[in-house]
């Protein structure tokens, strides 16, 4: 059973960077679809990005395109997302996910969820 761990959320003004990264433990990380998903408050989880393999073959969320990256290394069961150009509408909660299933932009693609890690953005 794979368990992942979120870290690198904060408070950061518009226009800022932030860097988020998943560790995994407990499983064959290197099999798994994994992704970025964030939520609001009162609104659904929303997909943000997801990457299969070292990093070659990604997927991203139309509002992030062009700002985040998505990368993974998986000899060392992480997975980053570096985000640049924050606005006031990246506020959320931001949860990594591992799935089986590709590109895994839904919800219900992912199997294990971390416990999610918040990201503000003030203006």
């Amino acid at each position: 059973q794979e368990q992942l761990v979120e870290s690198g959320g904060g408070l950061v003004q518009a226009g800022g960077s932030l860097r988020l990264s998943c560790v995994a433990s407990g499983g064959t990380f290197s099999k798994y679809v994994t992704g970025w998903f964030r939520q609001a408050p009162g609104k659904d989880r929303e997909f943000v990005a997801s990457i299969f393999g070292n990093s070659d073959t990604t997927s991203y969320g139309d509002s992030v395109k062009g700002r985040f990256t998505i990368s993974r290394d998986d000899a060392e069961n992480t997975m980053i997302l570096q985000m640049e150009k924050l606005k006031p509408e990246d506020t959320a909660i931001y949860y990594c996910g591992a799935g089986l299933r590709w590109p895994a932009t839904r919800v219900n693609d992912y199997v294990y969820w971390g416990q999610g890690t918040q990201v503000t953005v003030s203006s």
